[in-house]
């Protein structure tokens, strides 16, 4: 279209390609938005202009001027809303039509002017408003079920309600959380600033208790009451409580004028309250505004309820697991050190296990070994075969493929969880004090021996099929002589298994960092290992033992 001729519309009207984005605008619509031509070309137009009644960003989903271009139609509205570059809103008309610039080129042209019908047109859009209002309301209550349950996270629960209250219903979101032992820790406190959210950790931290009687809506919430309004004239007079004195320096500090507080409920207890508050808004909260809180926390409640259920039964679960666990035994000339490594994501203990103990004959039992599940009953199975192991290398001391054996023949019998894989090995000092390690190997990774140059191997002698299948193959013991200041490590698959990688890639990764780690002392250098060389998507248990043989002068 001609320059020339788009000057001369006496409406004020912009032109888009067939992406939105504006190519062209008149004077008029210049003049009537307050922006520069150089402010409107190459912006997406639905971003720039358009708002709801309230001046918020409009949904694309809800743009009628969107819907006519991907169409490639002609449509008009009595009235929608647009912003002007000084931040006001401007209620208009507007007509689109589909428009060719150029040979291929198309685009659409959008005419904008006052409506014909105020009065009948504001009607019409508060109607809409309050059909729209309940749309967005709807939308927003699903949204929050989908971001709550979709996490077992408290703190991440928090943050993602956080992120759908702020700013669209409020410049403040305050949480104050009731601990299990019923202190009130003020978790997290956000605000909107510049497009942004920021978390404000000088606010947070921890409450003084919740007062029995206080008639103060944070307190009357914090003990289940409904939701209420709140505003800092509230908390002029002397305060009846010490969180009366934390909500005076909450509106203080934060400049709010208005605020909303809802009880945040489980299915037992009250679990804490949300306070949203508006400080940079004008408009202040209303007793309309109170059911869609409630609907809200009433969403963070159920959520809250079941990660604090999940941590619960984690932190049991963890109890249960290390309580399985042995000690490390003190063998003289000898570092030894083991760790176990709860599953990221798992709610449950699971089968893998470490153990070391001294033989009658001066040696020393090492085990590592992985149960089939990730639930209690293999943790039971784990439970039940270690304590089997121990009884078979006490009687066959001499030969850990012999123990294994008759463990075998067994948990096809007694074990409460049959399959299983494990490394057994016997340590002893012989002559010059060096170090002879024997083992066998039940369908496990192998065990890693790092020297002190950062050599490595995998010792791969003395496999055999896994505990539990029935197969009748014999096994055997490998022998090996530690190098002095060698580090033997003896580990379960979590270690090294990814879904994106196979298991050579898993074990080559892992040797590399051995190696690099070879001269470290043994706690560091487990610790190490164990973050460095284990996936980030691998959502198994870690047992890990590891030992390190003395320099050849200092056998102990």
């Amino acid at each position: 279209m001609p320059a020339e001729i788009f000057e001369e519309i006496t409406a004020a009207a912009f032109a888009v390609d067939d992406k939105g984005i504006i190519v062209a605008v008149n004077g008029r619509a210049e003049k009537l938005f307050q922006r520069t031509a150089n402010e409107f070309v190459g912006q997406d137009a639905h971003d720039l202009l358009h708002r709801d009644s309230h001046g918020h960003p409009l949904p694309r989903s809800r743009c009628g001027l969107r819907m006519a271009l991907l169409t490639n139609s002609t449509r008009h509205s009595e009235l929608d809303w647009f912003t002007r570059g000084d931040g006001a809103v401007l209620g208009l008309s507007w007509l689109i039509t589909p428009c060719e610039f150029g040979v291929g080129t198309l685009g659409a042209l959008v005419l904008l002017y006052q409506p014909e019908h105020p009065a009948d047109a504001r009607q019409a859009e508060v109607e809409a408003s309050t059909r729209l209002a309940e749309l967005d309301r709807l939308a927003l209550l699903a949204e929050t079920t989908t971001q709550l349950t979709s996490t077992l996270d408290v703190d991440a629960a928090l943050r993602r309600l956080a992120a759908l209250t702020v700013p669209r219903l409020a410049d403040w979101a305050v949480f104050d959380l009731i601990t299990e032992v019923d202190e009130v820790r003020r978790a997290l406190v956000v605000q909107h600033e510049e497009g942004v959210l920021i978390e404000r950790p000088d606010l947070q931290g921890p409450m003084p208790p919740v007062p029995q009687e206080s008639p103060m809506p944070l307190s009357r919430a914090l003990r289940g009451a409904a939701s209420t309004l709140a505003s800092p004239s509230m908390y002029h007079g002397p305060p009846d409580s010490g969180i009366a004195v934390e909500q005076q320096r909450l509106f203080s500090e934060t400049g709010m004028h208005s605020a909303a507080i809802a009880p945040i409920r489980g299915l037992r207890e009250v679990l804490g309250a949300l306070t949203l508050g508006r400080s940079r808004r004008a408009e202040p909260f209303t007793a309309s505004d109170l059911p869609l809180l409630e609907d809200l926390t009433r969403r963070a409640g159920l959520a809250l309820d079941n990660a604090r259920l999940y941590e619960r039964q984690r932190k049991v679960a963890e109890t249960m697991q290390r309580h399985l666990l042995p000690q490390m035994p003190t063998v003289p000339g000898l570092e030894m050190t083991a760790r176990y490594v709860p599953a990221p994501h798992a709610s449950q203990v699971g089968g893998d296990w470490y153990d070391a103990f001294s033989l009658s004959d001066g040696a020393t039992a090492l085990a590592i070994g992985d149960v089939v599940g990730h639930d209690l009953d293999a943790a039971g199975g784990m439970a039940q075969i270690r304590n089997m192991l121990r009884a078979f290398v006490w009687m066959h001391p001499e030969s850990p493929s012999v123990a294994v054996t008759h463990l075998d023949q067994a948990v096809m019998h007694i074990a409460q969880e049959p399959m299983a894989t494990m490394v057994v090995a016997r340590l002893a000092r012989g002559d010059y004090g060096c170090w002879t390690l024997h083992w066998a190997n039940a369908g496990h990774p192998p065990p890693l021996l790092v020297s002190d140059d950062g050599r490595t191997r995998f010792l791969t002698g003395g496999h055999g099929i896994l505990l539990g299948t029935g197969g009748q193959s014999a096994r055997t013991d490998a022998v090996l002589t530690l190098p002095p200041r060698s580090t033997l490590v003896l580990y379960t698959d979590g270690l090294i298994e990814s879904r994106r990688h196979t298991l050579d890639d898993g074990m080559d990764r892992l040797r590399r960092h051995a190696a690099s780690l070879a001269r470290r002392p043994l706690d560091s250098f487990s610790d190490s290992l164990l973050s460095q060389a284990r996936p980030d998507d691998n959502d198994d248990d870690v047992a890990f033992l590891a030992l390190r043989t003395p320099d050849q002068g200092h056998a102990g």
